[in-house]
């Protein structure tokens, strides 16, 4: 499989991914670009997009960019840096690309940005490869 069908494997089985009405705008090898609406139900008690929401679509982004090669990884160590609040009705977008890479580690630099290029959060994740398949789990 190529990268494009990995993540979309993936997204398929991935049922809270799917909840985020995540969508996969460009899958390359170790890189993925995708989207989500911001809904009335991701928001928080401030009126603006929960943190645990924008973090998610970030490990998302991670995840689909980290094992789209078609080998398995699982995030080790991820840090979050908020920039701008979301709000209802906005558009995401993670960007996230590879940076550095070893045999059994790697790390990925994640933007999301909003609607109008802003940028929302920044996100770094390293993630630990497991030996296996993403097939294979």
């Amino acid at each position: 499989m190529n990268p494009k069908q990995i993540a979309d494997y993936m997204l398929g089985q991935d049922y809270f991914s799917q909840w985020m009405n995540i969508r996969m705008i460009e899958v390359k090898e170790n890189y993925c670009l995708i989207e989500m609406p911001i809904k009335k139900d991701m928001i928080n008690g401030l009126k603006t997009v929960h943190g645990g929401v924008t973090f998610a679509f970030a490990d998302s982004a991670l995840a689909f960019s980290s094992n789209n090669s078609g080998d398995a990884a699982v995030a080790l160590n991820c840090i979050i840096n908020f920039t701008k609040a979301g709000k209802e009705g906005d558009i995401f977008r993670a960007e996230s690309k590879l940076v550095n890479d070893t045999r059994k580690t790697a790390v990925y630099d994640i933007q999301i940005t909003n609607q109008n290029e802003e940028l929302i959060a920044k996100f770094v994740g390293t993630v630990y490869k497991i030996g296996k398949k993403v097939t294979e789990l």
